[in-house]
């Protein structure tokens, strides 16, 4: 993949998971592997306490911080938070620089407390075409936090699935082109080895805050057999209860990914 189009890690685009990635433990786990979470509702909780947009984009920096603390004590390995989407620059300039500076913020106070509790940061998306200074501290938040193995965060960044795919798409062609790659061995395989993911397991549960029915562009390949999650509580308010009650819901589902159930369930 091209270096405006991939996951970093340690700063520069990656093929696959750092050696080091936790792994699914030995016979198998009732709980996801890999959660991701559309965080919605902070500007809806903002105008419904006469705030601006920006505070609750604050508020839900609290919210990250009480997920990502959780999250390794329930045995999720993976977390991918839909942080800012390759559709949210067409949002007010206003909001767009609080949200770029937000992010700044969040990797410049964060990542002490991340790498001392384990956490390694990566980015998916088409982290080039953030402006300088966001990107330069993100990279230096990856590069940090690249040894870490207790949980992986994974922070969506100007991130479309389209984008996603036609990237993936790009990268496939161009190894064509090369004489790399035979367009006839080209399969799913293929093309989930060249997404933003490559490596890691697909989303095991997909929670959506904010009570809205859609996957907004996230995920959309990844997420073809997660369960999904929707609650109407906005992202400010969401905590590890919450968490915990999208967990109980999960281990309920019967994942048959596209199969019959068993004989007598």
């Amino acid at each position: 993949m091209s270096e405006t189009n991939s996951r970093y890690t340690n700063g520069s685009p990656a093929a696959q998971v750092p050696a080091g990635t936790p792994q699914a433990p030995a016979g198998g786990r009732s709980g996801p592997r890999h959660v991701a979470i559309i965080m919605d509702g902070n500007g809806r909780w903002a105008t419904e306490r006469g705030l601006p947009r920006v505070a609750g984009h604050r508020a839900g920096i609290e919210a990250i911080r009480r997920v990502v603390k959780a999250c390794p004590e329930l045995g999720i390995e993976i977390l991918t938070l839909y942080a800012f989407s390759t559709e949210n620059w067409k949002r007010p300039r206003d909001e767009v620089n609080a949200l770029m500076n937000l992010l700044v913020e969040y990797c410049r106070k964060e990542v002490d407390e991340l790498d001392r509790n384990g956490v390694r940061i990566q980015v998916l998306g088409r982290v080039a075409e953030l402006p300088e200074l966001q990107r330069r501290e993100v990279e230096r938040a990856v590069e940090r936090t690249r040894h870490n193995r207790r949980l992986i965060l994974n922070l969506a960044l100007n991130y479309g699935s389209h984008a996603e795919l036609v990237d993936a798409f790009k990268a496939i062609l161009a190894r064509v082109l090369a004489g790399e790659l035979d367009p006839s061995q080209i399969d799913e395989q293929t093309i989930a080895a060249h997404l933003y993911t490559a490596g890691m397991p697909d989303p095991d549960l997909v929670i959506r805050t904010g009570g809205e029915y859609r996957l907004s562009n996230f995920l959309l390949w990844q997420a073809a057999y997660a369960e999904l999650w929707v609650t109407p509580v906005y992202w400010p308010e969401f905590d590890r209860c919450h968490l915990e009650q999208a967990l109980a819901e999960y281990a309920r589902r019967e994942r048959r990914f596209g199969g019959v159930p068993a004989r007598g369930r």
